[in-house]
């Protein structure tokens, strides 16, 4: 890298960086932040600790985010301001060291750009992702467990941690379902672009003719709810089935049903839980699941009517990307449209760089 090439860089994070601010506008920020401030120290605030517990969490999102912008704004300043005093002093050593550490900048400008898009209500919720096999028996079993290797590895990659809420086993090999909470700041904003069908090209490893065969699996992905958002559940709007618990967690298992399917009649959205040992810790777990998927749902009609979109458009039970691993090695976003190579990288949970390509594909469409 050159001088020039190092300017022209420094131009265009600043602009990045100008529509970070137009976005984000922090001035708003800090103005709420101030509110937030006055009502604590009011002591009648404290008296409802609900609501109390709704402002605290505003307040630790806002902090964030606006501590975010400022760390991203002050590394650009400090990075012209010690270039121009590097070239005025003719400074070879710190110019130097300025180019090798311009890559980290663009990087950290990249992520917070990318952040800027996660403004939705609850982009920065927890994450409920289910994976279900399509036709096809043991190969799509075997896919489905392959892509929540993939998911609990990304998970690990970010330090984020994984609960699992349910898990059946395969008849032969991979799972029959599975369903796990993801936790972490911004998990389900990140996650929803994997909402869709997902599709495997491979020479089986199950056929003893090294046949090519196509696998799918279905991945569905909802924000865990706080309690202070309303749901109404009644009884008659659900069917509630028990039954044996077919994975790991001890004799229990093939003695007890502690494992709780739910079944709301009206969307007839379907949810299970087995994770816990009791049957009644189990179907609290698979209402909060079938909470997140209802709110979802929600969100998603509510988007449709602003968008002026047909409800069956937007719905995840479409194709959204091919994993090719025989004849060639590709993965391809159907919404993106940007192919990757690295494919076992990808299945190993490197999937950050995709979910970008998609977030970033998405924005460009609403504008």
């Amino acid at each position: 890298m050159d001088n020039y090439e190092y300017t022209e860089l420094l131009k265009t994070l600043s602009i990045k960086m100008e529509n970070i601010t137009g976005v984000i506008e922090p001035k708003k920020l800090q103005t709420r932040l101030d509110e937030i401030k006055e009502l604590e120290n009011d002591q009648d605030f404290w008296n409802d600790a609900k609501k109390a517990a709704i402002i605290q969490k505003e307040k630790t999102q806002l902090e964030r985010k606006l501590n975010k912008y400022s760390i991203a704004k002050a590394t650009i300043e400090d990075a012209k301001e010690l270039y121009e005093m590097a070239k005025e002093e003719n400074d070879e050593e710190s110019i130097e060291a300025l180019y090798e550490e311009s890559s980290t900048l663009d990087a950290n400008i990249q992520k917070m750009e990318l952040e800027v898009l996660l403004n939705g209500e609850t982009d920065v919720n927890n994450a409920i992702l289910s994976i279900h096999p399509g036709a096809g028996g043991t190969e799509s079993q075997d896919w489905a467990q392959m892509l929540l290797r993939m998911y609990k590895r990304w998970a690990e990659r970010r330090d984020f941690s994984v609960e699992v809420l349910d898990y059946q086993v395969g008849d032969e090999a991979g799972i029959k379902d599975a369903s796990i909470l993801i936790k972490g700041e911004n998990a389900y904003g990140y996650l929803k672009v994997e909402n869709g069908i997902h599709r495997l090209v491979r020479i089986s490893p199950f056929d003893s003719n090294a046949k090519r065969h196509t696998s799918f699996s279905s991945v569905m992905v909802s924000p865990e709810i706080d309690d202070d958002i309303d749901i109404v559940i009644e009884d008659k709007d659900i069917r509630v089935d028990t039954y044996r618990a077919s994975g790991a967690g001890g004799q229990h298992v093939n003695k007890t049903e502690s494992a709780v399917r739910l079944t709301h009649i009206e969307t007839n959205i379907v949810v299970q839980c087995q994770n816990g040992r009791s049957q009644h810790k189990n179907k609290a777990t698979a209402m909060k699941m079938l909470k997140s998927r209802l709110y979802e749902l929600e969100l998603e009609e509510k988007k449709a009517k602003e968008d002026g979109v047909a409800k069956s458009e937007i719905g995840w039970g479409h194709q959204i990307r091919s994993y090719v691993m025989q004849p060639y090695q590709q993965v391809k976003d159907t919404r993106s449209n940007i192919p990757y190579s690295n494919v076992t990288g990808i299945l190993d949970g490197d999937i950050d760089e995709m979910i970008e390509g998609v977030l970033i594909a998405m924005n460009k469409e609403k504008k």
